[in-house]
């Protein structure tokens, strides 16, 4: 968020972002490593999995994607109860379509160590289209081509949707 943005030129090696990129990847996966190549920040092998390492008050520390991924969603959580007044407990989370489902579980994991009651975990493309309203359009079957700009990524899916049913065919 803003605090990362104010101190990433000051601290870009302990500023990270992009985890989800790594979340239930190996170290030596080809992403993983293309990736490590433009991060200012340090990613270290712990069994074949991949760490980011941070320091944090004069000491190293290193920590999984899906730990980092918790964190974010605890810090969402306390802005959300903070904005409302009152306690979240429920949370629908979305992921990138091409996500697996390791990694689709792994985020669904991170949500409840994060106090959350995940209820669904749905693919970032169906919660555009649900956005724009497009689940409350009856009719026949329809195709639709859906365009998600996110942080350092462009997507694009085609869902089908009929009776509220949301399918992707490709992303």
């Amino acid at each position: 968020g803003d605090a990362a943005k104010n101190q990433v030129a000051m601290n870009p090696s302990n500023t990270v972002f992009d985890a989800k990129r790594q979340v239930r990847r190996r170290f030596d996966d080809p992403v993983v490593q293309s990736d490590m190549k433009h991060w200012p920040f340090k990613v270290v092998n712990d069994g074949c999995k991949p760490k980011v390492q941070v320091e944090y008050k004069g000491e190293i520390k290193t920590f999984y994607a899906e730990e980092i991924s918790s964190m974010v969603l605890t810090k969402m959580k306390e802005i959300s109860e903070a904005y409302l007044g009152k306690t979240v407990t429920n949370a629908v989370i979305t992921v990138p379509a091409y996500f697996n489902d390791s990694q689709r579980q792994a985020t669904k994991d991170a949500g409840t160590i994060s106090g959350l009651n995940v209820l669904r975990i749905i693919n970032e493309p169906t919660a555009a289209a649900i956005a724009y309203g497009l689940d409350k359009k009856v009719g026949c079957e329809r195709n639709v081509l859906i365009c998600h700009l996110g942080g350092g990524t462009f997507d694009v899916s085609i869902l089908t949707i009929e009776d509220g049913i949301f399918e992707v065919k490709f992303t």
